[in-house]
């Protein structure tokens, strides 16, 4: 009766030692982060622009007509023309990357679940210059009717080579760090090329047919804006926005100088 008694005090003890340290089915993983921390920090869009535009001084070079295979000619209505310097009719650059590259630290932001839609029509790339943020997925479609090839060489994030041999093939990528910029080529079409702008946040544009860009909601504050572009380098500017105003930040290459 007494060892019965012992026993019964120890399996007592032992119950009411697990209770008070959380034990059971129903505690909580002890390496789970609280449901605080689990939320991602997300810092409010602000309601301050920055906004420019990018011009080109100089002699314009003559368009460069690309040396196409038969194969690529016949998907095509027009001739294919190099995208590496592309001056506009009034006088600006495009394919210009423009992003916010300081004053941004400490800030985190929403991956999009929107995918960047990138393809390849007529035997180039399309968009020829983009931005993306890290871990938002990249839509990788070819729209065209034989095989081509996606070869990205990052230096900072981890490179892909796959091919994509029929119209309507599609894949998903995505880029984890930081880079500007990453380079993309076709193995099989050499003059096909691209290029992405990958950021942790959401401020960044591309210049178009107008040669300008514009860059919304971003907090108050002074940041360095950096201009990219494959031919003529990098250019920076430190631009100060108040809240709900607009700053102007313009940029200008000229023909020959990086």
């Amino acid at each position: 009766m007494r060892r019965d008694l012992s026993a019964l005090l120890v399996a007592l003890s032992l119950v009411l030692f697990t209770a008070a340290c959380g034990g059971g089915d129903d505690a909580p993983d002890a390496d789970a982060p609280a449901d605080d921390a689990m939320a991602e920090a997300v810092t409010p869009a602000g309601s301050s622009v920055i906004a420019g535009a990018v011009s080109f001084t100089g002699t314009a070079p003559e368009p460069q007509p690309l040396n196409l295979d038969k194969e690529c000619e016949d998907l095509r209505d027009d001739p294919a023309l190099a995208q590496s310097v592309v001056v506009n009719d009034n006088g600006t650059l495009r394919w210009v990357f423009v992003y916010v590259k300081e004053g941004l630290e400490g800030q985190t932001f929403a991956t999009p679940t929107e995918p960047v839609v990138f393809d390849q029509q007529g035997c180039m790339y399309t968009p020829h210059v983009f931005g993306v943020q890290t871990g938002q997925p990249i839509q990788i479609l070819n729209s065209d009717p034989l095989l081509h090839n996606i070869h990205a060489l990052p230096e900072e994030n981890r490179p892909f080579n796959f091919g994509m041999p029929r119209q309507g093939d599609e894949r998903t990528r995505e880029f984890r760090t930081p880079e500007v910029m990453v380079r993309i080529k076709c193995d099989v079409h050499p003059w096909m090329s691209a290029y992405a702008g990958v950021l942790d946040h959401p401020y960044y544009a591309t210049t178009g047919e107008d040669g300008s860009f514009r860059i919304e909601g971003l907090p108050a504050g002074t940041y360095t804006v950096e201009t990219w572009h494959e031919e003529y380098g990098t250019q920076t500017q430190q631009v100060t926005v108040g809240d709900g105003e607009e700053a102007t930040a313009d940029f200008s290459y000229a023909g020959g100088t990086s």
